[in-house]
């Protein structure tokens, strides 16, 4: 008995010591995993299950109004090789296998490195067992990445294959740095968000919403759970329209090298909803190209000169000191104005004497303006100032863009108002006005005086759905009464035809607008410290009768001569010119005369089909004569057009005689004389004007017959 109990307490004895040795090795197990080999397990935890992981939206589209694509957001990558995996799940033998086929394919993909270059980088990485290898040193496009994809090993998921990639959302300009600074720049990393332009100002719009996925084990299986999907930014429809934009890019940049200036500005704006169908900003970088570095159109504070005094006449003309032949004695060409000299550019040469107020903007009499202001409001500066107000040219328009500016218009109580700060704001000096907010005016003057806010964007889609529209806004119902406006219509269009910005206007239409030729102030040092530099412009709109775009043109220049006419207006021309011939389609209507012919040229053949076509286009024939009942079987005829109508006539065919096909197109030309069993040879193209085979002649199957077409 006591045997069996010491033979039992020996077992338990031992079973204790070898779970004792047991719970020691576990806990040593323990101990080397949580410290030694921490990382090693956390890695694979992390390739295995992840929570709450962050899945980013697709950034909406930039879109011009004409439907083209301006900015999107394309997939770029970054390709790895976990050579652990690989040889984890066994395929380390296949990819020494298919290695020089997958050097071979790597090679023809990019081709900036050899296929022994990629041999040699593969086997590197295998060696050192890397677990995230790059395999590529530039990140690659998605066709790219497909292509990779297909190659041997590389084809597998990335547990058996050890193939994996990064994912990159790359911001691309289909048309380069067409409108750079109004649609805007991105963050290098895109997740970072917008700098400027269209992209910060719609960015909650554009960018989406954020999803949320997590790993998660199904069946032996890690699936992707999706806890929240990413929802895709919006796309947003632009005013901007490529070809204008185009246009008034080519047409400024040009003159501006020509000019060697600092920097321009081009702006289309539709007249009637505000649409800016064209924004273009180019500033001269240190290499001597132009770029779109800011978005000077809404942002440049300058003063606008001569472009201005059209608003100070408007002024006098809607308080009734003036009418459009009120006469001002413009002397020699210089005047004291309370103790300064004010100069009319052309005070060398004497002067321009009398002249009426019409003439005064036609050449753009800095005495005449001055001496209309300082007579009539010399007293009562702030009723100038009012003036201006109610016409709404220093109204903030909020266009949304960073790094906007408004008009800075100093009224009579403000600390710098001296005596002669009324006549120099009356010609464009003291006063700082952004190009956009200039041609808004002038766009006023061309809609009836209806002055709408400036238009950058016209639509937020999503799926090709418009999901929101924005409409025309209204600044002022009406900026003048009918009478001034007609009156400084009248002016501004004798301004471009008879005056000083002829070079503005076009033989092909009438055009209206002023020019501007400012001395650039440099603050406390004036106006000519360093030399002097200017500001030319031009800004109007056309076509004069019926205006359909406004457009301001200013570009800096940094010497003289300065001309506003000929060096911005010139620009405007072109602008205009190639915006009339590609966009303003006439109306027929106004193009008839006693001499037009509207009847279209009809071709003979079968009258059925002809005739359907003309009832259709509601041309003038006698079609209802003809019949349509066998519309299976062809009724062949001749048409002859006069200026009033197409007159189709039956032919009786003879199916023993050749026909006369001539006048037919070449279907019906083939399909007839085929069913005579002739074969047809075909030379040229439009109506049969010759056949080699005389009509009326016997007919033989199997002849030749050639047409000549025209």
């Amino acid at each position: 008995m006591m045997f069996g109990q010491k033979n039992i307490m020996l077992r338990y004895t031992f079973i204790v010591f070898v779970m004792a040795l047991i719970a020691v090795a576990v806990i040593i197990k323990a101990a080397f995993i949580m410290f030694a080999e921490r990382q090693y397990w956390k890695d694979v935890a992390d390739r295995f299950v992840k929570e709450n992981v962050t899945v980013a939206p697709t950034r909406g589209n930039i879109i011009s109004a004409d439907g083209k694509l301006m900015a999107s957001s394309l997939p770029e990558y970054k390709i790895y090789m976990d050579f652990v995996a690989l040889k984890e799940a066994g395929n380390d033998s296949v990819l020494m296998n298919h290695l020089t086929e997958i050097c071979e394919g790597m090679h023809q993909i990019f081709p900036d490195k050899s296929a022994q270059s990629f041999r040699r980088h593969i086997l590197n990485g295998r060696r050192a067992k890397s677990r995230n290898y790059l395999l590529y040193p530039k990140r690659i496009s998605y066709i790219e990445y497909k292509e990779v994809k297909k190659l041997p090993v590389f084809n597998l998921n990335k547990y058996r294959g050890g193939f994996h990639e990064l994912a990159f959302n790359q911001r691309k300009k289909p048309f380069g740095s067409l409108a750079a600074r109004t649609l805007g720049d991105m963050y290098p990393d895109i997740t970072l968000g917008a700098k400027n332009g269209i992209e910060l100002t719609y960015d909650s719009i554009l960018r989406g919403q954020n999803g949320i996925t997590h790993r998660q084990k199904v069946m032996n299986k890690y699936l992707n759970i999706v806890d929240k999907p990413a929802v895709d930014g919006c796309d947003v429809i632009t005013t901007i329209d490529v070809d204008m934009q185009d246009i008034a890019e080519k047409a400024l940049v040009d003159q501006l090298k020509n000019l060697n200036a600092v920097s321009g500005v081009a702006v289309v704006m539709e007249v009637a909803t505000g649409d800016v169908k064209a924004n273009v900003n180019m500033t001269k970088a240190g290499d001597g190209n132009y770029y779109e570095m800011r978005n000077a159109s809404v942002s440049n504070l300058m003063e606008p000169g001569s472009t201005f005094k059209t608003a100070s006449i408007m002024v006098a003309l809607e308080d009734k000191y003036i009418t459009p032949d009120y006469v001002v004695d413009t002397g020699n060409g210089v005047v004291n104005m309370h103790g300064s000299f004010m100069k009319d550019w052309n005070w060398y040469k004497g002067g321009y004497g009398k002249i009426d107020v019409t003439r005064i903007l036609e050449v753009s009499s800095n005495v005449g303006v001055s001496t209309i202001i300082d007579h009539f409001y010399g007293k009562n500066p702030q009723k100038f100032v009012d003036g201006l107000k109610r016409m709404s040219i220093d109204k903030p328009l909020n266009l949304g863009f960073v790094g906007e500016a408004s008009p800075r218009i100093q009224g009579p109580n403000e600390r710098y108002f001296a005596g002669t700060t009324l006549p120099w704001m009356s010609i464009g000096y003291e006063t700082m006005i952004p190009p956009i907010y200039l041609l808004n005016f002038y766009n006023a003057i061309a809609n009836n005086g209806v002055m709408v806010k400036p238009k950058f964007v016209k639509a937020i889609a999503k799926d090709g759905e418009i999901l929101k529209e924005f409409p025309t806004e209204i600044v002022n119902p009406k900026i003048c009464s009918d009478t001034t406006l007609m009156q400084i219509r009248t002016i501004l269009r004798k301004v471009v035809s008879q005056g000083l910005a002829k070079p503005a206007g076009s033989k092909q239409f009438n055009v209206s607008g002023k020019t501007g030729t400012a001395q650039i102030s440099q603050g406390k040092a004036g106006y000519k410290a360093g030399g002097v530099s200017y500001l030319v412009s031009f800004c109007g709109y056309f076509p004069s009768e019926n205006p359909k775009y406004s457009c301001i043109v200013s570009i800096q220049i940094p010497h003289g001569p300065a001309s506003g006419g000929l060096q911005a207006g010139s620009v405007f021309s072109r602008i205009a010119e190639r915006i009339y011939a590609k966009h303003l389609n006439q109306d027929l209507e106004h193009a008839k005369d006693s001499t037009s012919i509207l009847i279209p040229n009809v071709k003979s053949g079968d009258i059925q089909e002809a005739a359907y076509v003309l009832r259709a286009l509601n041309v003038n024939s006698n079609s209802a004569s003809i019949s349509t009942a066998s519309e299976d079987i062809p009724v062949w005829g001749k048409v002859t057009t006069t200026p009033t109508q197409a007159e189709l006539k039956e032919t009786k065919i003879n199916s023993k005689l050749l026909p006369n096909v001539k006048g037919m197109g070449a279907k019906d030309a083939v399909y007839l004389l085929e069913s005579y069993g002739l074969k047809v040879r075909l030379s040229g193209v439009g109506k049969v004007t010759s056949q080699s085979l005389a009509a009326g002649s016997h007919v033989r199957r199997g002849q030749t017959i050639t047409l000549i077409l025209k």
